[in-house]
């Protein structure tokens, strides 16, 4: 598919939403944007710009040329850290690609805690300040390669462990997808039960996962329900599963 069909085509492209989110804790997502594609070679392509989406006349002729079996688009609305580059998604490594909306509650207060989850040989790879690519690399030191699910499960129970132990009463909201170059895994889970939307729907074959629906017939989109991951293997059928987080106890 061209990057268009999502990011500048649809009547509720990416572009878009930029500027008027229907579904998004804010309306306004404009502290940048990064699209990330798998082509030529192993690892993915990445673009990112400071720019608000709607406002980078380059993205809109690289999404009129790039083609890809499988891509990523995101508009960012920063919840805390800088407004950088660096900060925004998707976050590459090696093969992998991830991206996340939502927030980690505390983060300020953890962010140490939650960075020494990840190992020198891959903390010497983290580019920006996020909570969202500390997610990403922490997973990846607990073999997402492997299980991703499982992996990604581990990480998010010691993050709410860590917030329990410190008080923490903010909500831990986590909608994010991760992909290698073949296989899609898409998660929606939170701590309160108000987990940002994911949304998705196969056309002629292709299978594509939102925020919000692109279009304005959001009868033709399926929810990730609550506390579950899509799971897209391969040329296989999407498969929705549950996504198991094992909750601490809390701390007396």
């Amino acid at each position: 598919m061209l990057l268009s069909s999502v990011i500048t085509e649809p009547s509720h492209s990416l572009i878009h939403q930029s500027l008027h989110a229907l579904e998004a804790k804010t309306e306004t997502n404009g502290d940048g944007f990064g699209v990330g594609w798998y082509g030529e070679h192993h690892e993915p392509g990445l673009y990112k710009e400071l720019r608000p989406a709607w406002g980078d006349e380059n993205l809109s002729h690289l999404a009129r040329q790039i083609r890809s079996k499988l891509f990523f688009a995101h508009i960012r609305a920063a919840t805390g850290t800088a407004t950088s580059r660096a900060n925004c998604h998707p976050f590459s490594h090696g093969r992998f690609m991830f991206m996340h909306n939502g927030q980690i509650g505390g983060w300020s207060r953890l962010r140490r805690s939650i960075e020494a989850m990840i190992p020198d040989e891959l903390y010497n790879d983290r580019q920006g300040t996020t909570d969202s690519e500390a997610i990403f690399l922490a997973a990846l030191a607990q073999h997402a390669a492997k299980d991703p699910a499982g992996a990604m499960g581990r990480v998010l129970s010691e993050i709410v462990r860590l917030m329990q132990a410190a008080g923490i009463t903010q909500a831990l909201r986590f909608a994010a997808v991760m992909a290698d170059g073949r296989d899609i895994w898409a998660f929606r889970w939170s701590t309160d039960l108000k987990s940002p939307t994911l949304y998705w729907k196969q056309i002629d074959g292709a299978l594509i996962v939102v925020s919000e629906p692109l279009d304005e017939s959001p009868g033709n989109w399926r929810m990730v329900p609550e506390g579950n991951m899509l799971m897209a293997l391969g040329d296989s059928a999407p498969v929705i599963k549950p996504f198991m987080v094992e909750m601490p106890r809390a701390v007396a």
